[in-house]
């Protein structure tokens, strides 16, 4: 059941704390609930709307220049209509990288609503760096030729790195008509020629006869959409190929 104003949220908010011995007020200098514990006076502010955003996250790091205990109460849509507030993994590690706690209210039609606090504030976060994904990245910028890719673009296929080698093996059978993975390594510097040319994921490569490939229409039609990507490719490698012609 969604609330149609974010006052809805106050009293489950307010019953949360006060079962905890808190004594609470609302709209005490422009925040939305203050609770004071009586033992040793902590103080806890919380600042509510019925979804997560920027709006409530700025108002919460403001809220830190009065206490370290600053927590953002949200709406649990049980709809869970694919809303970017529906996060709610992502967002309880943003609020623990920012010292902020996290709740959440649900509420039902026949029962009372339900509280719970994902993080309390002051929590670590709880995702450290990943070393596989870390490796993986920095292993997908080295095999890159160059940048030939739009930041933030989701119009066109991104060309990663196994797609511009896969183009380069694709311009030297269009030059060839028919290679050897061997010959096709050699001639594009793609180390994994055979493995590629073998599993054929993009539907380019075709095996004519036992370790010969040659390019289907696919391939050609790749090779001529980027053009451009194979040409920087091409001219990239004229140092190199300048060193190995002065070496014969």
């Amino acid at each position: 059941m969604a609330v149609k104003h974010e006052t809805e949220l106050y009293p489950p908010v307010k019953l949360y704390y006060e079962a905890r011995g808190y004594e609470v007020k609302s709209e005490v200098m422009h925040c939305d609930l203050v609770a004071v514990h009586p033992d040793g006076g902590e103080t806890v502010i919380v600042e509510m709307k019925k979804t997560f955003n920027l709006a409530l996250l700025l108002q919460g790091i403001e809220r830190l220049r009065l206490t370290t205990n600053v927590v953002l109460a949200v709406e649990r849509n049980r709809k869970k209509s694919g809303a970017h507030n529906q996060r709610f993994g992502d967002l309880t590690e943003l609020c623990r990288m920012l010292g902020l706690g996290l709740m959440t209210i649900t509420f039902f039609k026949t029962k009372a609503p339900q509280v719970e606090m994902l993080c309390e504030p002051g929590e670590m976060p709880v995702r450290g760096r990943r070393r596989l994904r870390e490796s993986r990245l920095m292993n997908e910028f080295r095999e890159r030729s160059g940048d030939y890719n739009t930041g933030g673009s989701t119009k066109h296929k991104i060309v990663t790195a196994y797609r511009e080698k896969s183009l380069r093996l694709a311009w030297a059978l269009a030059q060839h008509e028919v290679l050897a993975p061997r010959q096709a390594a050699e001639l594009t510097d793609v180390a994994k020629a055979a493995y590629m040319l073998q599993k054929d994921y993009y539907g380019w490569f075709e095996r004519v006869a036992r370790g010969q490939y040659r390019l289907r229409r696919k391939g050609y039609e790749a090779v001529a959409a980027y053009t451009d990507i194979i040409n920087h490719w091409l001219h990239s490698r004229e140092p190199h190929t300048k060193e190995m012609n002065s070496d014969d």
